[in-house]
């Protein structure tokens, strides 16, 4: 598992996290989740996402089910996954039906949860985080957090950015950059040529079936 994929799949599970105190681990977007500045929601996400993976035995040990239920019960409450998927389609997004736009949202979000879900065990115990000094505008609502995520003390830093977008219920990420490779941009490109060849329907089909063999 490449340190790309680790981190990704951090900031995947870390978009949710701030739930993990809750009675049966609920995740329940709150009204002081809508008050949290961009910096303060990815610095809590983030952390608590560290010090629960760090500190779960068997995400630790590869309990596929156990990281299963962390994955589908907190990522979806804090990701946009219809607004990432929409950005990664692009131009196409609107030549697909509402049912197709449905459907590959779905596809989608299945392709990113099981591509990362299994690095989870490979996050080591001094892995740290360090928010950089945010430059965007105080007031906007879309917004970029830049982060640096060290795997140990000594390491080379690891840049991993993130925009957010302000929404009635709080902040939800949507898109993230990894050492200046934004996610919906990778896949874009992907999603262009699929369709290109296969159109909407074709690349859905091609989505599902990638899902079902991992």
């Amino acid at each position: 598992m490449t340190l790309k994929k680790i981190i990704i799949a951090v900031v995947l599970v870390g978009l949710a996290q701030i739930s993990f105190g809750q009675p049966n681990g609920a995740a329940v977007a709150t009204a002081a989740d809508a008050t949290k500045t961009p910096v303060e929601f990815i610095e809590q996400a983030v952390n608590s996402t560290l010090h629960s993976i760090q500190n779960d035995p068997s995400i630790k040990m590869g309990d596929i089910a156990r990281i299963s239920q962390v994955v589908e019960q907190f990522v979806t409450a804090y990701v946009d996954f219809k607004k990432t998927t929409r950005l990664a389609a692009g131009r196409y997004w609107k030549d697909a039906t509402p049912e197709q736009q449905e459907a590959l949202a779905l596809a989608f979000r299945a392709t990113l949860l099981r591509t990362y879900a299994g690095a989870f065990t490979r996050v080591e115990p001094a892995t740290v985080m360090k928010i950089m000094p945010f430059r965007g505008d105080p007031t906007a609502t879309d917004t970029v957090v830049r982060t640096q995520l060290f795997r140990r003390p000594t390491s080379e830093a690891t840049i991993l950015d993130y925009r957010l977008e302000k929404t009635p219920t709080g902040w939800k990420i949507y898109d993230v950059n990894v050492e200046n490779i934004w996610l919906i941009e990778n896949y874009r490109n992907q999603f262009s040529q699929q369709i290109a060849q296969n159109g909407i329907a074709g690349l859905i089909e091609a989505l599902n079936q990638r899902n079902q063999k991992q």
